[in-house]
């Protein structure tokens, strides 16, 4: 999936940045500000020389990579439905649900906790109505979760997972895994922790990936070679 966005001619292509530099360090830094201003400010409160302060950069420098502020933006959503639902692409219905769904599962809550500010400006963009994205969910994103829910459906008819809707799966992965990013203020204050430690993050993707497998009538990867281990000593 894709959002697309304004070049500097005004026509619409992927990347509103020069080819060949996406990589650059730069680029990464200004687009870690930006995480860090739209969460902290929105969009509207977010100016390019904010994110250029932030990244320690000139403001130049943000216009070198992009046309604008609002493809600065649309590029932090990109980055991070990218981040989040790309793994899915690869997988085939030949695959082993239990495995698929863990691996899915364990990534998005890992990336809760490494991209944590590009989560919370997702939400906020949703939240308000998605401004920005009303068109590409609309499309793209709608045409994902329906083929992602298509192959879902094929393990379901070869009865390799129970029959659960598929759409209100991927649904329930999102929400329960990105929680842990949105809400990250509410959970550690009732956790009484100041930060995410690697051993919480752990116990929150095997507790997460736990009850949804199961729920699929799934068996947890790793586990039944547990129980066959604890029964032979």
């Amino acid at each position: 999936m894709a959002i697309r966005k304004e070049s500097r001619n005004g026509n619409n292509k992927r990347g509103p940045y020069k080819p060949g530099k996406i990589r650059d360090h730069n680029f990464q830094v200004i687009l870690k500000a930006a995480e860090q201003e739209f969460a902290l400010n929105g969009y509207k409160g977010t100016t390019t020389q904010k994110i250029a302060d932030r990244a320690g950069v000139a403001k130049p420098s943000i216009h070198y990579y992009f046309s604008s502020k609002h493809n600065l933006y649309l590029t932090v959503l990109d980055n991070i439905i990218h981040l989040w639902n790309d793994y899915l692409d690869t997988v085939e219905v030949e695959d082993d649900p239990a495995e698929v769904l863990d691996m899915f599962i364990r990534k998005k809550v890992e990336l809760s906790f490494s991209h944590p500010e590009a989560s919370k400006v997702f939400a906020m963009e949703i939240i308000q109505g998605a401004p920005f994205l009303r068109d590409y969910i609309r499309t793209e994103m709608r045409t994902w979760v329906r083929e992602k829910a298509a192959f879902m459906s094929q393990w379901i008819d070869q009865g390799r997972m129970a029959p659960v809707d598929p759409v209100q799966l991927i649904f329930l992965i999102w929400s329960s895994t990105q929680h842990y990013a949105d809400f990250d203020t509410q959970v550690l204050t009732v956790m009484n922790h100041a930060e995410y430690e690697p051993e919480m993050i752990q116990h929150i993707s095997d507790f997460i990936s736990g009850m949804i497998l199961r729920g699929c009538g799934l068996e947890v990867p790793g586990a039944q070679a547990g129980k066959r281990k604890s029964s032979a000593g």
